[in-house]
This record gives structure tokens, C-alpha cells and sequence, in this order.
């Protein structure tokens, strides 16, 4: 049986989509970097969608290279036909958006690794695992490239594969129009037709605009151009009509458009249409690859075409299939889909990548209590930056490059162990609190306008601590309500995860409802944090209670990890005991437990920098079997 229902063939780039709307790409002062390239583009749009895809490319052995690499590996695409080019750039695209009408692009594909794919690159065995391989028409622009396409296509056809055509037609990629006309989508070519209508004959499913398909039939009269194409191919002709739908002929071209097969369309508000076409074609995809009708095929279709013009970027618009499901249940609430808060809430969440289904988080974001020991030591705190370090070597130690291990540093006294986290597969918790504060402050580095965040790694992930009880005085309570709120804001603008510690404990009595009583609340005002970091409650109901709390009102969470409060380990072992039993518990964030007696005797020379690495990652080893051995108990 074939192991992928898909593989692209042709561009991979990345784009740099410009944040600024409404003006001059000549204007744009910052972009957001994508993956990018339809082929690319369609890949990962099919796999948030559930098909098994792949992508049949080249990169560049550089930065670019392997973030598209490493991008399309988060989004659940195969890269077995990803190669990498050891001479030449990843293409690069610049986007932006002036209005509805105009969007700006300059392609930087001089010479590009894309454009070597070729033969060697194919191979059959690999090819052979896929029930279709798409090709995209600027690889049918160049002779190696297309001697790549027709191998692959060849390799399909012998198999009893499925294939399909996305016309795809940019002259400047032909070679047609200059480096400034990258928004032009027609110009007439006889070599062009003649070139796409030579290899027309291979394919299952051929997709086009209509200014597509006039330059596969080579006139500007659509019924013409689709009768011309039909001619020289038996394929199903899909004929996309931007906000008409897009309409199916699987035999003889009728007189009029109306009379082809239709689905179902989603009237929304135009804000980008910049990678729709690859966000319709992975819909028609999943239709036509599990086999559902046309009207249905083109409903999926026309539906991931719709979210795509109306947020910013290509492959980040694309729904999940979760996603696609709750848009057909509750309609268009908001021309404006972007601006739909309740549907961008399950965009994002049924989007993110990483698998945290396990979290043994070393927490030395410690700075009130590092900087007193350091004081109680008699040592400068810089000597903090350090001792963080031999933190970050613990655990990275412990981790041992396997899945499920993180940590929680921060950035002004462990910058230094923060930065090197980067990138080593550790999830990364970053406190933005005051240390200490009630009401709730941030740290200087937020700013007063939370702009701070910019800077930061998007696998960095925002933690807040808020000493927060539901019956604070109301305008205590509404403070750090507030502060919260603008935070969430901000952390999802720059696309970072955020996790929200309460701790009612120090502030106020509790019971079994208090920390349900606090979730409610939040979720009340608005406030959906990926993770939850709750302190250990020592009752079944309490936990029981902030469980169900959680799964109300979202669904899609990452999940709940609890805190140590410095409790010694047979103390930890406990709770861990009772919060294990809970499936939304996914691990725990513990600090002082693991690094403070080990801090006390490093800071004051009494132990070396090996000594310490070595006890703190005895500590951290032990907490972590502690919680292994506690979820697989609550699982039998």
C-alpha cells in the first residue's frame, strides 16, 4: 500500500511577508518569515488537512535551507525529497499587501536550488510510495527541471498513480516580464502553451485560473482555452473564478461556465490573496484524494481558499482539518475571518507543532532567590549568569537530546544560559513577571508597550506569574486582570505560546473551587493560555474541578504543569501521585527542589562547576522517574 497520498514536485522558498498594510512594498520597515513556493505551500496545507505529503525539491545548504526543512518537518510533511544544494541560495520571496487589489512581490530566484532539481533527484522508490504527484507549471519552465517532472510523473503513471497539474503560471518566472512585474499573472506566449500543452496529456486533474488556462489553451477566451486543453487531455479541469467559486468538467466543454460541477463558496472580505490558489488546491486535494464527490471537493476547496484571503501569509492561513470542521458548524460570523476571535482561537491552537504531551520542566527562572543567596554568600550576582549556565548543562544533560524535557530561565539574569537553550529541542518557558509583584509588573525588558516581546525567539514561550485570588479586592483584581489580557494580546500578535501561573495560595485562603473559580475567569475575560502552571493541590476534587474547568472552555490546550513551591521531594512525589491521575497534567515545572542546595554550596566555592551540573541533574533524573512512575501507575 502506498505510505503517502501525496508528493509535490518544484518551488520551495521563503517568504518574507511584509507586517506593514496599506503601503509600498518600497515602505516595508520589518517581515514575517514563511515557508513558501506552491508545491511547498500545497504540502503543508495537505498535511494540516490529515493527508500523508511530501515535497520533491532542492534548498540551499544555509539558514533558509533548512528552516524550510525544519518548518515543513513541524507541519508533518515528509522531507526524504527534500535535497540540499551545496552551491546555490534558497529562493527567497518579498510580499506585501498595499489593498485588495495590489499585492506586491519581487522573486529572488536567480540561479536558485529549486531550480536544480533534477533526474538524480527522482527517486523511484520514493516516488513510488505516493497514490498522486502534483507538479507545478514554473518546473516545466526550464529543461532540467522538467526532465525531473516527467521522470516523476512517468514513475506515477507506471505505478497507477494518480496526477495532477496546478498550472501555476508566473511569467516572470518564464522569463516573460522583469524582476519589478512579479504581480503580473498573464502574459500571452505561444512558446508557453506550446510548452504546457505538450505534457498535458499526463495528467488526472489540471487547476487554473482562467488566466491560467488561457495560457494552456492559448487564447483569451475561457470556454476556447478550456475546449483547447481538453483536446489534448483527458483530465478533469478545474477552472477557479476567484469570488465566483471555481467550477469541474470531467468530459466535454460546454458552451458557458455555469454548466460545470460547483460547491459550495464563502463570501468573505479580500485582504490577501497571495497563496489562495495553494490553500484551494490543498482542500480540492483532500476531496479528491479520499474520494468525495465534486461538490464536495470544491466546498473543502473554496472553504481553505477562504481562509487564505483573509489572513496574512500563505502556509500560516491554511486551516487545520479540526479547524475546517468548526468553520462548516457555526458559518461566517465575521466577513473578516481574522477578525473572528472564537475561530482564530482554533486556527491557532489546532496549528501549533511540537509534541509537549510530556513536560519535565527544570524551572531556575529564579531571581529573587538566587540574587538572596548570592547576597547571603557574600558574592557578586552577577555570578548568577553562571550558575545558570550549569542549570542549562543539567538539563540538557538529563534530556539526553530526547523529546519531553524543557526549562524555565529568564533573560536578565540567565541571558546567557536563554540564548544557548535556543534551538537544543528543549521547550523554553521565559517569565516576564517582576519578581515578586502584587499587582502584577513586568520585567523593564517587556516595555511599557509590551513591545519588548519582538525580540524575542518564537519558541520561546511567555510566562506569567500572577499571585491572583477570585476574591481580591475588585480593583486589585481588575489590574492584573488587565495586565494580563494585554499580555495574552501581545504574546499572540508575535506568535509566541503563553503560560499562565497562579498561585491563590499566597494570598488568600483556598478551597476545591478556588483554581477553577481563577480559570473561569481568565477564560471569562478573554484570556485562552496555551499551558497552565498550577501549584500541587493536595485534593482529587481541587484538581478534578480545574481540569473540567480547562476543557470548557478550551479544548485544544496544551495542558497543565504543576509547580514545586520548593517542597521536598517525598512531598513532590505525592502530589505528582495525585496529579497524574489527570490526563491534562502533562508534567511539572520544579525548581528550587532541583537547584537549591546546589546553588548555596556553588555560590559560596564550597562545590565546583562539575560537582554541581552533577547533583543537579541527580535531582532533576529523580523528579523526572518520580513523574514517569506516577503517570504510568495512573494509567494501569
Amino acid at each position: 500500500m502506498a505510505k503517502l497520498d501525496l508528493i509535490t514536485i518544484g518551488r520551495s522558498s521563503v517568504d518574507l511577508y511584509g507586517v506593514q498594510v496599506g503601503g509600498r512594498l518600497e515602505d516595508m520597515a520589518s517581515f514575517n518569515k514563511y515557508i513558501g513556493g506552491s508545491p511547498t505551500n500545497i504540502a503543508a496545507g495537505t498535511a494540516r488537512l490529515g493527508l500523508t505529503s511530501a515535497v520533491l525539491t532542492r534548498v540551499g545548504d544555509e539558514h533558509m535551507g533548512r528552516f524550510i526543512r525544519e518548518q515543513l518537518v513541524r507541519e508533518g510533511v515528509d522531507v526524504r525529497g527534500v535535497k540540499t544544494d551545496p552551491e546555490r541560495l534558497t529562493a527567497l520571496v518579498l510580499l506585501g499587501i498595499r489593498d485588495e487589489h495590489q499585492f506586491p512581490l519581487i522573486f529572488y530566484r536567480e540561479n536558485c536550488a529549486d531550480m536544480a532539481l533534477c533526474e538524480e533527484d527522482v527517486d523511484p522508490a520514493f516516488v513510488g510510495e505516493a497514490r498522486c504527484v502534483l507538479a507545478t507549471g514554473t518546473h516545466l519552465s526550464h529543461p532540467r527541471t522538467e526532465a525531473a517532472v516527467l521522470k516523476a510523473l512517468k514513475i506515477a503513471r507506471e505505478g497507477g498513480a494518480k496526477t495532477a497539474l496546478d498550472i501555476d503560471y508566473r511569467p516572470n518566472l518564464w522569463g516573460l516580464a522583469g524582476h519589478g512585474a512579479g504581480e503580473s499573472r498573464y502574459i500571452e506566449s505561444l512558446a508557453v502553451t506550446t510548452k504546457l500543452q505538450a505534457t498535458l496529456h499526463l495528467f488526472d486533474l489540471i487547476v487554473g485560473t482562467e488566466e491560467e488556462f488561457h495560457i494552456a489553451g492559448g487564447t483569451t477566451d475561457t470556454i476556447e482555452a478550456l475546449k483547447a486543453v481538453r483536446r489534448v487531455s483527458k483530465a478533469a479541469l478545474v477552472c477557479k473564478r476567484g469570488a465566483m467559486g471555481a467550477v469541474v468538467f470531467e468530459g466535454a466543454i460546454p458552451d458557458s461556465l455555469d454548466e460545470g460541477q460547483t460547491g459550495e463558496g464563502f463570501p468573505i472580505e479580500v485582504f490577501n490573496v497571495l497563496g489562495a490558489g495553494d490553500g484551494f488546491m490543498s482542500g480540492l486535494l483532500k476531496g479528491w484524494l479520499t474520494d468525495e464527490d465534486w461538490p464536495t471537493s470544491l466546498k473543502l476547496a473554496n472553504a481553505c481558499g477562504a481562509f487564505a484571503v483573509s489572513r496574512h501569509g500563505c502556509t500560516p492561513a491554511y486551516p487545520s482539518w479540526e479547524e475546517l470542521q468548526y468553520f462548516f458548524r457555526v458559518g461566517i460570523r465575521n466577513k473578516a475571518l481574522r477578525k473572528d476571535e472564537a475561530l482564530e482561537q482554533v486556527h491557532w491552537s489546532t496549528n501549533r507543532t511540537g509534541d509537549w504531551s510530556t513536560m519535565r520542566v527544570f524551572a531556575f527562572d529564579h531571581r529573587l532567590q538566587l540574587e538572596a543567596m548570592a547576597d547571603e554568600a557574600g558574592v557578586a550576582r552577577e555570578r548568577i549568569g553562571a550558575f545558570k549556565t550549569l542549570c542549562l548543562n543539567a538539563a540538557l544533560s538529563v534530556a539526553g537530546g530526547a523529546p519531553g524535557y524543557g526549562i524555565l530561565c529568564d533573560g536578565r539574569l540567565g541571558r546567557d544560559a536563554l540564548y544557548a537553550a535556543s534551538g537544543s529541542g528543549l521547550w523554553i518557558g521565559r517569565p516576564v513577571e517582576w519578581p515578586g509583584s502584587r499587582p502584577l509588573t513586568l520585567e523593564p525588558e517587556i516595555g511599557p508597550d509590551f513591545g519588548g516581546l519582538v525580540e524575542w525567539p518564537v519558541e520561546d514561550v511567555v510566562k506569567v506569574l500572577c499571585f491572583y485570588h477570585p476574591d481580591d479586592a475588585p480593583e486589585v483584581r481588575a489590574e492584573q486582570e488587565a495586565t494580563v489580557l494585554r499580555l495574552f494580546a501581545a504574546a499572540r500578535r508575535n506568535r509566541l505560546e503563553m503560560l499562565l501561573e497562579v498561585i491563590p495560595s499566597k494570598v488568600g485562603p483556598t478551597d476545591d473551587d478556588t483554581v477553577a473559580r481563577i480559570i473561569e475567569r481568565f477564560y471569562e475575560i478573554g484570556v485562552y493560555p496555551d499551558w497552565w502552571k498550577l501549584e500541587p493541590m493536595r485534593t482529587e476534587a481541587s484538581w478534578a474541578n480545574a481540569c473540567a474547568a480547562v476543557e470548557r472552555h478550551d479544548p485544544y490546550t496544551r495542558g497543565i504543569v504543576v509547580l514545586g513551591l520548593d517542597a521536598p521531594q517525598a512531598e513532590l512525589e505525592e502530589s505528582f501521585a495525585l496529579a497524574a491521575r489527570f490526563e491534562l497534567v502533562k508534567g511539572f515545572a520544579v525548581g528550587r527542589t532541583i537547584f537549591g542546595e546546589a546553588a548555596r554550596k556553588w555560590l559560596s566555592g564550597a562545590i565546583s562547576d562539575k560537582q554541581a551540573v552533577e547533583e543537579m541533574a541527580q535531582r532533576y533524573r529523580s523528579l523526572c522517574s518520580v513523574w514517569d512512575k506516577a503517570r504510568q501507575t495512573a494509567c494501569v
